[in-house]
């Protein structure tokens, strides 16, 4: 039998066999190019770690997210969001997320290879799926192969800032947002109030922003540590703040009194600020002890809504420092 006989010609001698070499899988241009480390099994199509994975996703999304699962009446819905630097700039901020999508056949540049590395650095489900998967989740809209899922924000109740202030050795200081609509403006607000020693920020349930990817990338991770609570109705947890010592102070452009001669910064207190074009409503207005005004120069007629806090709140800040 050819190979095992010994007869003369039934076999090449040694050292003269062509073709292929035992482990090369090819030789030259036709050697077979490697395709990099093994992808973890949650991240292979059809593997059973990959669909526990994408269940685990489904379910985490439903329910809000474990820890950060909203208040019942809340209603509203996970995020998604959507393209490779926004996606990149939310893991870095700290945004509490819940899975990850990528695109199968993605071009790894280093945006995508660094969202791959964060959300498995924070435990967050990484999920390999078909593009046109992915078209549907995001409803057709551009993502660049990546998507993160974030879900509903959990706000505190109002009074547990009131809480908060109470255990705290400083006197309470809280900022209350009366119908700021851009979460950018809610993001800087958090991060300022953050800065400056705050307790918490308290935003209207409804005709305002609220905290979104967008507010959470833009507090640069802040508001994992200052509470955002939502009021149903404003005017009524101002005056709840009142009756619990706290001294309320709207910002307004025609404040009675100036920041200069701001004597109330050193007592508890809460700081209201108006949205970006009306300024403070008539019944919020009307609950403040005192209105606020910031000196501006004559070139300068006002403020953006976020800005104008964190000037506010630096000098609390100071007068506390100092008193």
């Amino acid at each position: 039998m050819a190979g095992n006989s010994k007869r003369r010609g039934a076999m090449r001698k040694e050292g003269t066999k062509k073709g292929m070499v035992v482990g090369s899988g090819g030789q030259r241009r036709r050697a077979l190019q490697g395709k990099g480390p093994t992808p973890p099994a949650e991240m292979r199509p059809g593997h059973p770690a990959a669909r526990r994975a994408n269940r685990a996703a489904a379910a985490q999304s439903k329910s809000g997210g474990g820890a950060n699962r909203r208040r019942p009446g809340d209603g509203e819905t996970p995020e998604t969001v959507l393209g490779r630097n926004p996606v990149v700039e939310c893991l870095r901020a700290g945004v509490p997320a819940t899975a990850l999508h990528v695109a199968l056949g993605t071009h790894a540049d280093e945006r995508v290879a660094e969202a791959v590395q964060l959300a498995a650095d924070r435990g967050i489900s990484i999920l390999e799926v078909p593009r046109a998967d992915l078209d549907r989740i995001t409803g057709g809209a551009l993502h660049q192969g990546l998507a993160l899922q974030v879900p509903p924000y959990a706000y505190a109740h109002p009074d547990e800032l009131l809480e908060i202030a109470s255990e705290s050795p400083s006197p309470g200081l809280i900022v209350a947002l009366d119908g700021v609509t851009d979460p950018r403006n809610l993001g800087a607000v958090v991060r300022s109030v953050g800065a400056f020693g705050g307790h918490g920020v308290v935003v209207p349930q409804r005709r305002a922003a609220g905290m979104t990817a967008v507010a959470w990338r833009t507090s640069a991770g802040t508001a994992a540590r200052v509470p955002v609570a939502r009021a149903t109705n404003l005017t009524r947890t101002l005056r709840e703040y009142a009756t619990a010592g706290f001294m309320v102070a709207g910002l307004d452009a025609e404040g009675s009194v100036s920041l200069d001669d701001f004597e109330l910064a050193t007592d508890p207190l809460v700081l209201v600020i108006g949205s970006e074009g009306k300024g403070l409503s008539r019944l919020v207005k009307q609950t403040c002890d005192v209105t606020v005004s910031i000196p501006l120069s004559g070139a300068v007629e006002s403020l953006n809504a976020s800005v104008a806090a964190g000037v506010v709140l630096a000098e609390v800040a100071r007068q506390r420092r100092l008193g």
